[in-house]
């Protein structure tokens, strides 16, 4: 089943760049250049999820979010370039998730997958679940069980998805604050030890059962990624 999303977004030149993002992605988008025409296009479809900014015209995008909230629970995500404040305020009034401008290309995709999966509808369309191998590490995505070097890994949900996102993006690098809001849902409040404990705990339960590969890198100053195959070896 195709996953639709609306783009909501006056710039032209940031409007085609998100709805490239998400075509490559797999994803058929319906780009729309002010609020009041995406308000006439909610009005015509059913749409997955809504990409919008904040400062559009016709209609702003905090209308739109408490418009579609009355009767949706359409997962939202905002592209904005306000601020921290404004970032409180329309999680409040509904929105599911917020990206600063500018954005990283990466990071809207990861977002938008963490978000479909999440909504029931996305769901039942089957294609959230794949299998993952990297390394000894296999990853089935829909049973949400990980073996490596053929053992099953335990591991607690945050892990599993802390480590999901890392292995279904694996040139990405994810900032402490990517990670929290990615997989906690929450605001990033600036508290390191969260992300780093949970790391820390992925990381010796994997080397456990595998003590001889890396499987999660730490990009100094940035943050984490999953660990190159070293010469030779496998992805």
């Amino acid at each position: 089943m195709a996953i639709h999303i609306l783009v909501a977004e006056d710039d032209p030149d940031i409007n085609r760049l998100l709805v490239r993002i998400l075509e490559k992605e797999g994803y058929e988008v319906t780009p729309a250049f002010s609020g009041s025409e995406a308000r006439l296009l909610l009005k015509a479809a059913k749409f997955d999820l809504l990409v919008l900014d904040l400062m559009l015209p016709g209609a702003t995008g905090e209308e739109l979010i408490a418009e579609v909230r009355k009767e949706h629970t359409t997962p939202i995500l905002v592209v904005s370039a306000k601020g921290q404040e404004d970032k409180l305020h329309v999680l409040k009034l509904g929105a599911d998730d917020f990206i600063t401008k500018p954005f990283d290309v990466n990071e809207v995709a990861v977002r938008v997958y963490t978000l479909l999966r999440r909504s029931r509808d996305f769901a039942e369309s089957g294609e959230a679940r794949s299998n993952i191998s990297f390394k000894k590490l296999e990853m089935d995505e829909e049973g949400r069980e990980v073996t490596v070097c053929g053992k099953p890994l335990a591991l607690t949900a945050r892990e599993y998805d802390i480590l999901a996102l890392l292995l279904r993006y694996p040139n990405k690098v994810f900032t402490r604050q990517n990670l929290f809001e990615t997989v906690w849902g929450g605001v990033y409040l600036g508290d390191d030890n969260t992300i780093n404990v949970h790391i820390s705990n992925l990381r010796a339960k994997i080397q456990k059962l595998d003590p001889e590969e890396e499987y999660i890198t730490t990009v100094w100053g940035v943050g984490f990624k999953a660990a190159k195959p070293r010469a030779g070896g496998r992805a």
